[in-house]
């Protein structure tokens, strides 16, 4: 069997397309080279397990490597410190008995062996600590310990005493051998642990894993990175891709996100097998069919979107700062010990760029939007309205984009003709999207466009069957400042290589006049509706 793209479980570069990791693995061969105790610590299915496994395999002939996950133990392991140390031992042991620890002497597996096997032998952790010292003086290479799924764990105070031991040997680690470095990995960083141990006890903020250096490496793919992965698949399949233009596209609507990067190339790659199965000839991998696969990724069940509906039950003041975000612009200053900031990147949902905060990805984005909508569409009149009539906007299975412009003005005009202008001017562009959603939603996307959400304007793209129409929503603030908004919509027109665009604003004063006109600006057509 060939290669193919994975998306469940640790990818192996034998059997799977992957991008290329060098940067990653040079930059944990550093911190490993320095003696660095750290946590990667990176939401969901980022590749945490993958780079470990990776990392492993690179540096086997430098380092003694025990790689172990805390996945599936169960609850018996962390009932006291003797169970636990007796679990931690059964974990190497078999780490070294399946021959993935080299350069270490056999009285070391003898001596884990005796340990996991025994069970009238008991170990606290200060014996522990001296097994490890005597195991690492013993080996030929220095020792490098990966613990894996470390949430697993960090619930319970036995674990956190065992952090505390390896933490006490990391500063006593001229004195006494140690290892040369350890890995934690998982979604929290429990280098600032809030955890509430038992039911009734305080939560415990002082972490015994202070002594860890900060991992600050940016483990998303690079365009450059995805191309590597999809030259290999061209080498095979011979799409006649555009590489390049294909390696930033999946960038512009990922920002790398390993999961969903490996996801869209599998959609697409199972398009071109229904192609072979029926003897037509193979999809290219153009826009056309990166869209068709962005509508199966967002309209399908996974792992990480499961997660993330989960995520926002059980922290709504997220949710709701989500929301102000995407719905009436609203801005937040990127500062890491804001609470909600902090779960917001620690999850995958939020980023910094330029001292703001933003959500991480487009794919994340037009998720989330379709979640919020999704809650209201029931309720909402313009969205039954648009979904009785959709038919109407499609001609020849393409978007009739100046008719979906001109039913929105009639919608508007006779639904929220008396509505309050502050419920009109918060949720302006819930309402829009509430209307557009119905009539798009199977065949095409749409996305805000980063650069421009604010609570004044944003520009919306939507994607229609690779197809693309720009419209900027503002709020109405007078003939000049109507006129910057042509200005900025010809500049997105040019940039976007488009002669037609639509500029929507919302109007609250008192003598307002709506209606629509069709204007030409240096070149360009542009459709201006005013409610």
């Amino acid at each position: 069997m060939g290669k193919y793209f994975n998306t469940s479980g640790v990818c192996i570069r034998e059997r799977h397309y992957m991008a290329d990791t060098t940067r990653l693995l040079c930059s944990i061969r550093t911190m490993v080279e320095r003696g660095d105790y750290f946590v990667m610590n990176r939401a969901r299915q980022f590749g945490k397990t993958t780079a470990l496994r990776s990392f492993t395999q690179a540096l086997r002939r430098e380092y003694a490597i025990f790689s172990i996950s805390l996945e599936g133990i169960g609850e018996a392991v962390y009932k006291n410190e003797f169970s636990f140390c007796r679990g931690i031992c059964r974990l190497l042991y078999t780490a070294l008995k399946y021959g993935e620890v080299e350069a270490l002497a056999p009285e070391s597996a003898e001596a884990l062996k005796n340990i996991s096997q025994n069970r009238e032998k008991q170990m606290d952790f200060m014996a522990m600590s001296e097994l490890f010292s005597e195991i690492c003086s013993m080996a030929h290479k220095p020792v490098v310990l990966i613990i894996d799924e470390v949430d697993q764990a960090s619930g319970y105070r036995v674990f956190l005493d065992f952090l505390g031991m390896l933490r006490n040997k990391y500063l006593q680690r001229a004195e006494r051998p140690t290892f040369q470095s350890v890995i934690l990995a998982g979604v929290h960083d429990i280098k600032n642990p809030k955890l509430k141990i038992r039911h009734g006890e305080e939560h415990k903020y002082n972490s015994p894993w202070n002594v860890a250096a900060d991992f600050n490496i940016d483990m998303s793919f690079r365009p450059s990175e995805i191309a590597v992965m999809l030259k290999e698949y061209e080498k095979d399949y011979a799409t006649g891709m555009d590489i390049e233009k294909m390696s930033h596209l999946l960038y512009d609507y990922t920002s790398g996100y390993p999961f969903l990067v490996s996801r869209l190339c599998q959609i697409m790659a199972e398009k071109d097998e229904e192609c072979i199965g029926s003897n037509e000839k193979n999809k290219m991998w153009n826009r056309e069919l990166f869209q068709e696969a962005v509508r199966v990724l967002l309209k399908s069940p996974n792992t990480l979107f499961d997660d993330m509906v989960k995520k926002l039950s059980d922290y709504p003041e997220l949710k709701k700062m989500l929301r102000e975000m995407l719905f009436t612009g609203r801005k937040y200053s990127y500062e890491t010990e804001n609470y909600l900031i902090n779960i917001g990147e620690m999850f995958g949902f939020l980023k910094e760029n330029e001292g703001m905060v933003c959500i991480s990805n487009r794919i994340f984005e037009m998720k989330l939007y379709n979640l919020f909508i999704s809650e209201e569409e029931t309720d909402s009149r313009i969205f039954a309205f648009s979904a009785m009539e959709r038919n109407l906007f499609i001609a020849g299975g393409m978007l009739q984009m100046d008719l979906v412009m001109k039913k929105f003005y009639e919608y508007f005009e006779e639904i929220y003709a008396d509505a309050e202008d502050k419920f009109i001017e918060d949720n302006g562009r819930r309402i829009f999207l509430l209307y557009l959603k119905p009539i798009i939603n199977g065949s095409g996307n749409y996305y805000v466009e980063a650069r421009t959400r604010d609570m004044k304007r944003t520009d919306i793209i939507i994607d229609y069957k690779g197809i693309q129409n720009i419209v900027e929503l503002k709020i109405w603030h007078g003939q000049e400042y109507n006129k910057r908004g042509e200005q900025q919509l010809f500049e997105y027109l040019e940039y976007y290589h488009k002669d037609k665009g639509y500029l929507l604003s919302f109007n609250f004063n008192k003598n307002k006049e709506t209606g629509m006109k069709e204007i030409d600006y240096q070149g360009k057509k542009i459709l201006e509706i005013v409610v």
